[in-house]
């Protein structure tokens, strides 16, 4: 299992186990990730399950395609760690992941 670990407003950090193959909303939905929305359902029609890349783990994420990064334009305070967290899959390189949840979504 992947460690996914959502760090909240208040520096509260939740260490959540993720299966490979899932996505992080996927992840945050079944933890009950405060914060998380997720309305469109990780369709990337929505930018309710945005999420702050720690910049310890932006390289590793990588950057977002141009479908995401037209969803972005509609979440609260875009920054360059922003990502939708419905677009990032899974795998055993993100082993150790942290993300920060925004203050709200879009």
């Amino acid at each position: 299992m992947t460690k996914i670990t959502f760090v909240q407003q208040d520096g509260q950090r939740i260490e959540t186990e993720a299966q490979n193959g899932a996505t992080v909303m996927e992840t945050a939905i079944m933890n009950g990730i405060p914060g998380i929305i997720a309305e469109c359902g990780g369709a990337c029609t929505c930018a309710t399950c945005h999420v702050y890349v720690d910049d310890a783990w932006t390289e590793t994420v990588g950057g977002p395609s141009n479908m995401e990064e037209d969803m972005l334009d509609f979440a609260f305070d875009v920054k360059a760690q922003s990502r939708l967290s419905c677009q990032i899959k899974v795998k055993d390189a993100l082993d150790g992941l942290v993300v920060h949840v925004p203050s709200r979504q879009g």
